[in-house]
C-alpha cells in the first residue's frame, strides 16, 4: 500500500498551512484492478461462467417460479417464501409474481386496512412488514389483540422469541400516529436485548443481528450475504431457493467485482492522487455506495456514472471542507456558476483538474441521455450540481468570516451540502424510461420523501462525525447549533438528532405507501440511500474511516464468495 498521498497531506499542512485533515489512506490498494474489464454486461458474466452453472440458474429460477405461482389455501406460506427470497436478494427475478401474490392477499385478507389472517405473530409480523415494503397500507390495529387487560403487551409473548422478532421487524416500517408500533418497539428492544445478553439462547446471533441492524433498514446485499447463512441452517429450507441464492449471490459479485476494477482502472489513469493529494481515496467504498442504490444487473451503467459522481463530490467536499483557500473557493464556485469548460484560465492547477474531472462525467451524462433520448436529463443534474457548490461556498465564507449560523439557517444550507440531491438526480439518471422528466421534476421540487432522506443523510452523519471534524477549523454541525439555540448539553442535542432522524424515517415509510406520487422504483432508490446511511453511519462515519466495518462489508460482499 501507498502512503504518498498521506505524506502528502501531512506536508501540504505544514508547509501551505491550509486546513487540511488527515483522513486514513486507500486500504484497498490494487486489490480490484484485477477485475477490471470491457465486457461489463451480465450477458457477458453468465457466458464467461461454466455454462452448467447458467443452465442450473436458469433452471432454479424456473422452479421457484413455479412454488410462487402455484395453488395454495395456505396463503401464509408463500408469504414466507416470499420473505426469504427477498432477504436472499434473489426478488428482482420475480418481481411480477410477488407483486401479484401481495396484491391478491391484500385484496382478500384486508378488510378496513386490517389484516384478517388467524395466525401466529411470527407469520402475522412478515406479513405486516412485507405489505409496507411493498407500499400496500396495512393498520398496526391488528396487533391489539397481543395485549393484555391492561393494555400493555402481554408477557406471554416473552417465550415466543421469533414472534417478538417478527413484530419488532415490522415496527421499522410504522409511519406517524402509530402508537402501538411505538409501544411495540419498546416492549420487543427490552425483550430481545435481554436474550442477545445469554450467549447460549439458541436465537441470541440472530437476536443480536437484528437489534445492531434492523431488516428493513439494511443495505439489501448486506442483508442477503448474512441471510443465505442463517436460511441454510433452518432444517426447512428450500433447497432449490438456497442454491440459487448462492450461485445468484456469486455471479452477481462476479459482475460488481469488474465495476469496482474499472472504476479502479478509472481512478489510477487519471492519477488522482497526485493531483489532488489531500482528498480522500475511496474508490472501492464510493463503488460500495452506488451498490447500496441499486445491485440488479439492469443498472450497471448506472452505477458506474454514479460511482464517479460520489468519487467527485467527495474530493469536492475535502476541497471547500479542508483544503481550498477562500479566494480559490470563491473563483471556483463562480467557474461552476457559469458551467462552462471553458473558463478555469484563474484558476490554481488542482482546481483545474477538479474541474475538469466534474466536466467530463457531466459529458458522460449527456452521452449516455442522448443514447436514451433523454436529452432533459443533464439539465437537472447541472442545476442540482450547482446548487450543491453554492452550499459548500456558503459555508466555507462561514468559516472564513468565523460566522456561527443559526439553527435555521445551518439546516437551510446543510440540506444542499448534503449531497443527496444531486446523487439521487444521478441515480434516475442510469434507470431508464421509467425516470421520466416529471421525476426529475418531482426531484427538484424538494418532496418530502427527498427531504426526509437528507434529513436522515446529514444528521446521520453529523452525529458521528462531528468529534473529527471539530478537531480542526470546521463550520458549526446541527449539533452545536442546536446547543446553542437552546442552551442544552451536547447529549440531549443529540437526543433531538436522533428523534429527527426517527420522525424522518416515519415521513419516508408514509411517501413509500400507495398511491405514490412517483413508481415505487423511483422511491426505492430513495430508501435504499437512507438504509446505506443507517448502516455505514451507525456508529461512526465509516466512510471517512474504512478501516473498520466498511472494509467488512466489501470483503463479504466483493472478496469472499459464498461457499457453495
Amino acid at each position: 500500500m501507498s502512503t504518498v498521498p498521506y505524506l502528502y497531506q501531512l506536508d501540504a499542512k505544514s508547509d501551505l498551512h491550509r486546513n487540511v485533515a488527515d483522513f486514513h489512506p486507500n486500504i484497498w490498494e490494487d486489490y480490484f484492478l484485477q477485475y477490471a474489464s470491457q465486457s461489463m454486461s451480465l450477458v457477458n458474466t453468465m457466458q464467461e461462467l461454466d455454462q452448467t452453472m447458467v443452465a442450473q440458474i436458469e433452471t432454479l429460477k424456473s422452479d421457484v417460479r413455479n412454488m410462487l405461482v402455484s395453488k395454495t389455501e395456505k396463503p401464509l406460506i408463500k408469504v414466507h417464501l416470499i420473505d426469504s427470497i427477498c432477504r436472499m436478494g434473489v426478488s428482482y427475478h420475480f418481481e411480477h409474481e410477488i407483486e401479484e401474490i401481495l396484491q391478491h392477499i391484500h385484496n382478500n385478507y384486508v378488510e378496513n386496512g386490517e389484516i384478517t389472517i388467524e395466525d401466529n405473530l411470527c407469520s402475522l409480523g412478515v406479513l405486516f412488514r412485507l405489505l409496507r415494503q411493498q407500499g400496500l397500507y396495512v393498520s398496526p390495529n391488528v396487533f391489539n389483540k397481543l395485549k393484555d387487560e391492561q393494555g400493555y403487551f402481554s408477557e406471554k409473548l416473552i417465550r415466543d422469541v421469533e414472534g417478538m422478532l417478527s413484530l419488532y421487524e415490522a415496527t421499522h416500517t410504522m409511519i406517524h400516529g402509530e402508537n402501538i408500533l411505538e409501544e411495540a418497539l419498546a416492549f420487543t428492544t427490552t425483550n430481545l436485548e435481554f436474550i442477545a445478553n445469554q450467549s447460549s439462547h439458541p436465537h441470541a446471533i440472530q437476536v443480536k443481528h437484528s437489534l445492531r441492524q434492523a431488516l428493513y433498514k439494511n443495505v439489501p446485499r448486506i442483508e442477503a450475504r448474512h441471510y443465505i447463512s442463517m436460511y441454510e441452517q433452518d432444517r426447512s429450507h428450500n433447497e432449490n431457493l438456497l442454491i440459487l441464492a448462492k450461485l445468484d449471490f456469486n455471479m452477481l459479485q462476479n459482475l460488481h467485482q469488474k465495476e469496482f476494477g474499472n472504476s479502479c482502472k478509472w481512478w489510477k489513469e487519471l492519477d488522482v492522487p497526485s493531483k489532488l493529494p489531500y482528498a480522500r481515496e475511496r474508490i472501492e467504498e464510493s463503488c460500495f455506495w452506488a451498490m447500496g442504490a441499486y445491485f440488479e444487473p439492469r443498472y450497471s451503467a448506472a452505477r458506474s456514472i454514479l460511482t464517479k459522481l460520489v468519487i467527485i463530490i467527495t474530493c469536492i467536499d475535502d476541497t471547500y471542507d479542508a483544503y481550498g483557500k477562500i479566494d480559490e473557493l470563491e473563483l471556483f464556485t463562480k467557474a461552476i456558476e457559469r458551467w462552462d469548460i471553458n473558463c478555469t484560465d484563474n484558476l490554481p492547477d488542482y482546481m483545474k483538474f477538479l474541474y475538469k474531472l466534474i466536466f467530463d462525467l457531466y459529458e458522460e451524462v449527456k452521452h449516455e441521455m442522448r443514447k436514451e433520448g433523454r436529452e432533459y436529463a443533464p439539465n437537472y443534474y447541472a442545476k442540482e450540481f450547482i446548487k450543491y457548490v453554492q452550499a459548500y461556498m456558503t459555508e466555507a465564507r462561514w468559516l472564513n468570516n468565523n460566522y456561527k449560523p443559526t439553527l435555521e439557517e445551518y439546516i437551510r444550507v446543510s440540506t444542499e451540502s448534503s449531497g443527496y440531491a444531486i446523487v439521487t438526480t444521478t441515480c434516475y439518471i442510469g434507470m431508464g424510461d421509467i425516470a421520466t422528466e416529471d421525476v426529475f421534476k418531482w426531484v427538484s421540487s424538494e418532496p418530502k420523501a427527498i427531504n426526509a432522506a437528507i434529513v436522515i443523510c446529514r444528521l446521520m452523519d453529523d452525529l458521528v462525525s462531528n468529534e473529527f471534524e471539530q478537531k480542526r477549523d470546521h463550520i458549526s454541525s446541527f449539533l452545536e447549533c442546536y446547543m446553542k439555540k437552546y442552551n442544552i448539553s451536547r447529549e440531549a442535542a443529540i437526543q433531538e438528532g436522533r428523534k429527527r432522524i426517527a420522525d424522518a424515517w416515519k415521513d419516508l415509510n408514509e411517501e413509500c405507501l400507495r398511491p405514490t406520487q412517483v413508481p415505487i422504483p423511483i422511491l426505492t432508490i430513495i430508501l435504499n440511500l437512507s438504509r446505506f446511511m443507517d448502516v455505514v453511519y451507525k456508529d461512526k462515519d465509516n466512510f471517512t474511516h474504512p478501516e473498520g466495518e466498511m472494509k467488512t462489508f466489501i470483503k463479504a460482499l466483493l472478496v469472499d464468495p459464498v461457499p457453495l
